[in-house]
């Protein structure tokens, strides 16, 4: 089985935790205990589900983890949303991100059909 890191979709996940945590470090200090950490949650257990569905030993399961990836990628998307909103970032700062993140979104939907057999 080939290493997490050496998948295209965990090193584009990592990249984008890595952005985020730039991102996050602009938003007002009184988000300390509120969207940053929750953002910042949300983004890092993508890369973190790659990684351990990928050491898993059954087919099924490594498709959950990539599912919960799915999951937690989706939670983040919305949470740039609000984030946005609130006008702590502007919708052209997080262009390039809303991309990322649909790229990475159609990357681990193929992931987890290739791992259960449906691709």
């Amino acid at each position: 089985m080939q290493r997490f890191t050496e998948l295209k979709v965990w090193e584009r996940s990592h990249r984008l935790a890595l952005q985020i945590y730039q991102v996050s470090k602009r938003m007002p200090a009184d988000e300390r205990f509120g969207l940053i950490p929750q953002l910042r949650r949300a983004l890092v257990s993508v890369p973190t589900n790659i990684a351990e569905g990928s050491k898993r030993t059954s087919s099924p399961e490594y498709a959950r983890f990539s599912n919960i990836a799915e999951a937690s990628l989706a939670e983040t998307e919305y949470l740039l949303i609000l984030s946005r909103d609130l006008g702590y970032e502007s919708a052209v700062s997080l262009k390039t991100i809303f991309s990322e993140v649909a790229e990475i979104a159609g990357m681990l939907h193929r992931l987890r059909l290739k791992v259960e057999g449906k691709h």
